[in-house]
This record gives structure tokens, sequence and C-alpha cells, in this order.
């Protein structure tokens, strides 16, 4: 199986859903979403097949937002802002909080 980590490794809870792919024997592509921020597009595409609202893919830290359309300029603008980790597989995208969601993948 394939899977793609929009990946923190300073997160625990980014590293334990990356440990269980491993340990699942998935094939991980590792995007470390700090270094290489995905676009706008990308944030609305893994936000739809993950059925959350981006408003709802937000840290809870990060500054208030109107709407979903302000929540993705301000991930596209300020990357540490993205609540980690989503995971996509052909099964779908599952934001990973907590990473035992993971397993919905597997």
């Amino acid at each position: 199986m394939k899977a793609t980590i929009f990946h923190n490794p300073r997160c625990s809870t980014s590293r334990a859903a990356l440990a269980l792919l491993n340990d699942a024997g998935a094939d991980v592509t590792v995007v470390e979403y700090l270094k290489t921020p995905p676009s706008r597009d990308e944030l609305a595409r893994l936000c739809a097949r993950a059925g959350v609202a981006p408003s709802a893919a937000l840290r809870k830290d990060a500054p208030a937002v109107a709407n979903d359309d302000e929540a993705l300029d301000l991930m596209v603008r300020d990357p540490a802002t993205i609540q980690r980790p989503f995971v996509e597989t052909a099964a779908g995208v599952v934001l990973a909080r907590p990473a035992d969601r993971v397993r919905d993948l597997l």
C-alpha cells in the first residue's frame, strides 16, 4: 500500500501516525509540510477527501478566520497553522488526530 503523510517530525502525533504506517508495511512518502508546503488547491483537495472543512484543519492556536477561504489562505501563508498530520492512501484521506485514525486507511 502506498501512503503519503504530511508530516512534522517534531510532533508526537505525526510521529505516531508515521510509525503506524511503517508498522503496517506501507510504502510511505513523507512530505515535511513546513519545508515543502502544500498549495492551496492541494489543501482544499485533502480537506475535501478527508471530509473536513478547511477551518477545522487549522490548529487550535491559529488566528481566527471568518470562513474556509480565509482558512486556506492562512494555511498557505503560514503552514505551521495546518493541523497535522494529513495521511492519504488509495482508501482516502484522514486528519490523523489522534494517530489511530490512520487505521481507517489500512
